[in-house]
C-alpha cells in the first residue's frame, strides 16, 4: 500500500491554487507520455475553487483533443440546474476550455427521461465501453467523511455495477449518481482538496486508526494519493 502524501496550507485558497498549479503540470506531463488523459474532476466549495484557480493557467496550450473529462460523481437534477457539478464545472473553468465536448463526459441529467437506476446503467455502459481507468481523479471530502456520493451507513458503492444510484442521501438534493468504490480505487492518483474546520474530526479518523469506518478513508489511488489540507481541516492531526 502506497501512503498517501499531505500538503498543508494556510487556507482554503493556498489549497485552490496549488492544487491546480499541480494539475497544470499533472496534465502536460501525462499528455506527453501516453496518447489520452482521463480526468475526474468534483464538485464542492475547494473543489470549484481549484477549478476557477485553473481558469488562469495555459491549458489551452496543450493538446487538449487527448484529454478526457469526467466527474466522480453528480447530483441527479435538472441539465440546467445550478445544484449539478458539471455546469458549476463549466462555469468556473470548462467553458474557457478549447476541448472537443465529445471528451467531457457528463452524467445524465433528471430531464432527459430515464429514472435514477436506469440513468445509472445508461452511464455504467458508456464508461465501461471507454475501457479505461481514472488517471487522475480529484476528490473532496463532506464533514461526515463522505467522498463523492457515497455516504457513511450506505451501500450504494458496494455494488459491482461502475456507477450506482442512490435514491437517499444525507445530504440534498437526495439522488445522485457516483462512481463505486472499486471504479475510484482503480484510479492511478488521487488528490483531496480539503478545508476547513468542519473537516477536523473527518480528517482525525482518515488519518487515525479505523479510517475505514468513513468512506475517505477506504479511498487510495493506484499509484499515488495526495491530500491538500489547510490548516483548520488538519488541526487534530497534525496541529497546523
Amino acid at each position: 500500500m502506497v501512503r498517501p502524501l499531505v500538503n498543508r496550507f494556510k487556507d482554503a485558497n493556498a489549497v485552490a491554487s496549488q492544487a491546480a498549479a499541480d494539475l497544470f503540470t499533472f496534465v502536460e506531463s501525462t499528455l506527453a507520455k501516453q496518447a489520452r488523459v482521463d480526468l475526474a474532476i468534483t464538485g464542492g466549495t475547494v473543489g470549484i475553487a481549484t477549478l476557477a484557480a485553473a481558469r488562469d493557467l495555459p491549458f489551452n496550450s496543450l493538446e487538449l483533443s487527448r484529454l478526457h473529462i469526467w466527474w466522480g460523481d453528480e447530483r441527479f437534477v435538472e441539465s440546467d440546474s445550478s445544484d449539478r457539478n458539471a455546469n458549476q464545472a463549466r462555469n468556473a473553468w470548462l467553458k474557457e476550455l478549447q476541448i472537443p465536448i465529445g471528451n467531457i463526459h457528463e452524467f445524465p441529467s433528471s430531464d432527459q427521461g430515464r429514472s435514477l437506476d436506469d440513468a445509472a446503467a445508461q452511464f455504467a455502459k458508456h464508461y465501461d465501453a471507454e475501457v479505461i481507468n481514472f488517471d487522475l481523479m480529484l476528490m473532496g471530502m463532506g464533514p461526515d467523511g463522505h467522498i463523492a456520493s457515497l455516504f457513511p451507513g450506505k451501500t450504494a458503492g458496494e455494488s459491482e455495477a461502475s456507477v450506482v444510484a442512490e435514491h437517499d442521501s444525507p445530504k440534498p438534493p437526495p439522488l445522485r449518481l457516483s462512481f463505486n468504490y472499486e471504479q475510484i480505487n482503480n484510479s492511478k492518483e488521487i488528490w483531496f482538496t480539503v478545508a476547513g474546520s468542519d473537516k477536523a474530526d473527518a480528517v482525525s479518523t482518515v488519518f487515525g486508526d479505523a479510517p475505514e469506518s468513513l468512506p475517505a478513508g477506504r479511498i487510495l489511488g493506484k499509484e499515488k494519493t495526495v491530500w491538500y489540507v489547510d490548516q483548520t481541516a488538519g488541526n487534530l492531526v497534525w496541529g497546523c
